[in-house]
This record gives C-alpha cells, sequence and structure tokens, in this order.
C-alpha cells in the first residue's frame, strides 16, 4: 500500500501504549479514545469525520482559530529559510524583530525573555525576581507567593507556588520557601457576571504573610490575572489593585500570569490592561503563537532589567536560558499571528462576542445539576454539582456526553471550563448553548 499522500492524524493507531500522555487518565482513555485528525476554524474533526466545535480554543491558546492561511505559510517560509540557531552569545534578527513587535503591545514594559511554554515562563519569571533583588542587595528575599486553585504549569518553581493539589501530590518538597494565599472562590458571589462583588479582602493574605515572616523576606508574589485551570476564577472586584498596593508597600514583585489571558482572552491585548493594574513582570505564552509553535515569554519593566548590568561587560546578565529560546519558527509564527490579530480585528470580535458569551452560560443557570456559572470575556466555566461518586464523576459525565454532541470543553473537576477562539461568531455560541443544554436538561 502507498502511503505517501496519507497522514498519521487520519487513522487511529494500533499502539496506544507507548506515548505517555500528559494529565491524562491512560487507562481510562484507552477505553474510549478520542483522537483528533484536523482542525479548521473552530472546529475539530476526528479520523472518522466525526465534527466538534473547539469550546476550549485548544488549551486557551487557538485564539485566532485552527489553521489561518497565513500562519501556517509564514511558519513554512521560515523553516525553508532558517530552521534553527540559538541565541546564547549569538542571534538571529526575526527574534529581536518580534521582541520589538511584542512590546510595543505593552505599555509599562520594555523587554521580554523567551521561553518556550507558560511553565517554563512562570520558572523564568521567578527566577528573575529572586535574582532581581540579590542584584540589589536584598538577597535574604527567598519567599515566593501564590494561591491556592492556581495554576502557574508544572515546572519546579510553578509548581511550587501553585494551588492545586493533586499537581503537586506526587512529588513532595518542591522549593521550600513557597506559599499560598487563599483562592478567591466565594459561594456568595455564585452566578455573578463578569467580575464577582465580595473578596477583594483576601489580597489581605500577602499582608499577614508579610506580618509574619517579614515583608522584607517577600521576592514576589504570582497570580494569574483570572485563574484559568482551577476552574475559571475571575478576581473580585478591587482585589488586584489590593494586592499592588501591598506589594509596593513592601518592596514585593508582583508577577502576572497571562499565559491564558494574554493575547486577547478579555478583549484587549492583555489582562493587565483590562484590569489598569501596572505588574513588575507578566508571563505569556499560549496565544503568542496562536499554539502553532511553542514560545512562552515574560515581560520586564526597565527597571527590572538594568538591575543585571551592573557587572563586567563581558559577564552573562542572567544565567539562565534554553536552547529553543526564541526559535526562529515560533518567532515567524507569533510575528505572523499578531499580524492577523491586528488585521482582522480579532481582539475587537472577542470584546463583541463576549456579553453574547456570557447570555449563553448564565442561561443555563437553572439547568439541573448546575451551582455556578462564572465568566470575563471569552472565559467561562458552568460548575456542576458533585456526584454522589465523589469529586469530577459529574464533570467527567459531561465531558464524554458533550464530546458525543460534538463539544469540546475542559473539565476541572466538576467545572465545565470554556475558553472558545476569539473569532467566534454568535451562531456557533448558540451552538455551544444547544449542546450544553441538551446533556443537562437531558
Amino acid at each position: 500500500m502507498n502511503h505517501q499522500n496519507t497522514n498519521p492524524s487520519d487513522h487511529v493507531p494500533n499502539d496506544l501504549d507507548s506515548y505517555w500522555m500528559p494529565f491524562t487518565a491512560s487507562r481510562w482513555f484507552k477505553e474510549n479514545p478520542r483522537l483528533i485528525a484536523r482542525a479548521e476554524g473552530t472546529r475539530y474533526f476526528t479520523p472518522e469525520g466525526h465534527a466538534l466545535i473547539d469550546g476550549t480554543a485548544g488549551l486557551w491558546c487557538c485564539n485566532a482559530g485552527h489553521n489561518h492561511p497565513h500562519i501556517v505559510k509564514a511558519i513554512q517560509d521560515q523553516a525553508a529559510r532558517l530552521d534553527f540557531a540559538h541565541s546564547f552569545n549569538q542571534g538571529h534578527a526575526i527574534a529581536f524583530h518580534t521582541a520589538s513587535r511584542l512590546v510595543d503591545m505593552v505599555e509599562d514594559f520594555d523587554h521580554i525573555f523567551f521561553t518556550n511554554s507558560g511553565s517554563e515562563a512562570v520558572d523564568t519569571a521567578l527566577k528573575i525576581a529572586l535574582a532581581y533583588h540579590s542584584a540589589n542587595g536584598e538577597g535574604q528575599r527567598r519567599i515566593l507567593v501564590g494561591r491556592q486553585k492556581a495554576y502557574h504549569g508544572i515546572n519546579f518553581g510553578g509548581l511550587s507556588v501553585g494551588g492545586i493539589g493533586l499537581n503537586k501530590g506526587q512529588f513532595g518538597t518542591l522549593y521550600p520557601s513557597a506559599m499560598q494565599m487563599r483562592h478567591t472562590w466565594l459561594l456568595d458571589n455564585a452566578f455573578s457576571k463578569g467580575l464577582p462583588d465580595q473578596g477583594a479582602d483576601l489580597a489581605d493574605d500577602l499582608q499577614q504573610i508579610c506580618e509574619t515572616h517579614g515583608g522584607h523576606n517577600v521576592a514576589a508574589v504570582i497570580v494569574e490575572a483570572v485563574a484559568g485551570a482551577g476552574g475559571v476564577l475571575p478576581p473580585p472586584k478591587g482585589y488586584l489593585e489590593r494586592l499592588r498596593a501591598i506589594c509596593d508597600a513592601h518592596g514585593i514583585l508582583m508577577i502576572l500570569d497571562e499565559v491564558i489571558t494574554g493575547f486577547g482572552r478579555l478583549g484587549q491585548g492583555f489582562a493587565h490592561q483590562y484590569f489598569d493594574v501596572k505588574p513588575d513582570l507578566v508571563t505569556v505564552a499560549k496565544g503568542i503563537t496562536n499554539a502553532t509553535v511553542p514560545l512562552g515569554g515574560v515581560f520586564a519593566t526597565d527597571k527590572i532589567r538594568q538591575a543585571f548590568l551592573n557587572g563586567p561587560k563581558t559577564m552573562v546578565d542572567l544565567f539562565h536560558g534554553y536552547t529553543y529560546s526564541g526559535h526562529p519558527l515560533a518567532c515567524a509564527a507569533a510575528l505572523a499571528t499578531l499580524d492577523v490579530y491586528q488585521s482582522e480585528g480579532v481582539f475587537e470580535n472577542a470584546a463583541l462576542m463576549a456579553p453574547i458569551f456570557e447570555d449563553m452560560l448564565h442561561s443555563l443557570a437553572d439547568a439541573p445539576g448546575v451551582i455556578d456559572v462564572r465568566n470575563i470575556g471569552l472565559m467561562g466555566a458552568i460548575q456542576l454539582d458533585q456526584h454522589a461518586d465523589g469529586m469530577g464523576v459529574a464533570g467527567r459525565a459531561a465531558f464524554e456526553g458533550l464530546w458525543e454532541k460534538g463539544l469540546v470543553v475542559r473539565p476541572v473537576g466538576d467545572s465545565l471550563c470554556m475558553s472558545p477562539p476569539l473569532v467566534i461568531d454568535r451562531e456557533t455560541i448558540e451552538q455551544i448553548g444547544d449542546l450544553i443544554s441538551a446533556q443537562l436538561r437531558g
């Protein structure tokens, strides 16, 4: 048989065991494998031709939809011109062009350090924070503060400040000087539209840490602009502003994790612009290349950057980096993605669709088993009541049923999380609502 014109994605593999899948109950998966063969726009297609609405934009990341021709061509052209060159004491022009283009999108940030993922971006930001204080003669600042229910990737630093217990339990002690504030999910705020009214005072947990351990010993606090993998938890009104004020009072760096919210998820370029809060470091990834080629980064203020330029001219600024930092293909994908965002008004469409998405989600508030609905921008979650057999049972059953009906959602425990492509239209949003209603109402 001639296989030259076939693609492996079109065929169900005979071997489902060799690939150790991430964050997957592999024995459960193998009982009913859910495989994607191709994608286009806001749809996925299985090898059998079953069409699914991508209700999660890949994994919070395919903001411009799938297989955009401009991005695809840019990657192809770059691969044919310069496939790879590293950036250790040498460079390639496209990385500098990409960095300039990106910092032009944000106010108050003048530099970006390239990584390959959100997890690496978080660990990079944490290391920059620690090294910054050392460079300023405050090497005693070693405490890193995160938050319960937070997801900051799966590398050692991000996992340490993260607050999802199941992600940490297999690995024992990680970074020993990590602490967590309380999460911001309050049942008193159930069914809030957008930012919940109550909970700004939860930011005072940082003040209490400072009072207990000494604010002069805290290096940085890191929070997601909107907690994503913890179940889509928008910050309470005034919460981020309060954190910023506490950081300023104690000389603590504020790191805003925008791996999910960056590049239009809330209808503006970045969530810190949406909230009008100015962090010291911002982590990004996912939407930076529309998820076509892995790329992440850390935006830094000039104040942060200058602290690393006090040594001899021949001394390395930061003893940190990755083989693939600023990979040429990733940079080409990023530039093309930014072109699409601008020329096609992708962020503007997200802002236009956000209230329609909100109305759709909250129309399901009275469906059987729904105990909360949360949303902001084009992010949302439907919280299901826990099944008698345990946490996650209801969420997993809904996920499976929706897949069969033609919709991909992300089950986080018993939350059905959604973050559709930012190019979604009203008709597709209504279809999502109809499918979820059919699943929940039977």
